[in-house]
């Protein structure tokens, strides 16, 4: 299992400035649920880009990481922007309820015990709070590639690689009930093309 040294680690080998993976398609997923007033927890921060875009919307948001130097990185991206350390297990110190929206973009792969992950996320949402969050979407067509084209798997499954988690629709749809989102809806974009490559969740907190 990866450590916290790891994430930093891997930080700091990272180039500056990098552009996230299908951004303008996640984002505007994003912003079409986002409205002016919303506290919002942006799980993952990276270097912040998702955060400036949610406080140039008019929302508030609080970016957290586990890593140290991404959260440098964000502080440089944004001023002012309420960055903080997240512990790499055991609970988030941050207060129950305390936010509308989670929003968590390519980041749950990363995690390698998603259920407490998953229930720390819903313990700060307020009730008919919703999470938000895209990951690589490993559907039948991807599968298929994987399993015909020679050394396809081996290059896509790299034991090295900081991937730890691959979903489906199904995969993600069952596990976020078994986390306390039982109205999830999971879905990958008919168009773009690119969209394909890309699952989304929207995942309302019940209210009880």
């Amino acid at each position: 299992m990866p450590s916290p040294a790891y994430y930093q680690e891997l930080w700091q080998h990272l180039p500056p400035d990098l552009q996230p993976a299908h951004f303008q398609l996640r984002l505007r997923f994003l912003l079409e649920r986002l409205s002016p007033g919303l506290r919002v927890l942006d799980l993952g921060c990276a270097e912040g880009l998702f955060a400036r875009e949610i406080l140039a919307a008019g929302a508030q948001v609080v970016a957290v990481d586990v890593a140290p130097e991404a959260l440098r990185r964000a502080r440089h991206r944004v001023p002012g922007l309420d960055a903080r350390l997240l512990p790499y297990t055991g609970p988030w110190p941050l207060q129950d309820a305390s936010f509308d929206l989670v929003w968590s973009g390519e980041t749950i792969e990363h995690v390698p015990d998603t259920l407490p992950w998953l229930s720390q996320a819903r313990r700060v949402l307020a009730p008919g709070g919703r999470l938000l969050l895209t990951t690589p979407n490993h559907g039948l067509s991807l599968r298929l590639r994987l399993a015909l084209l020679p050394g396809a798997f081996e290059r896509h499954f790299d034991p090295r690689a900081e991937h730890l988690r691959f979903y489906t629709r199904r995969s993600l749809t069952a596990l976020l009930a078994d986390a306390g989102f039982p109205a999830a809806h999971v879905f990958r974009p008919p168009w773009p093309p690119a969209a394909r490559a890309v699952l989304f969740a929207d995942a309302p907190r019940s209210r009880w």
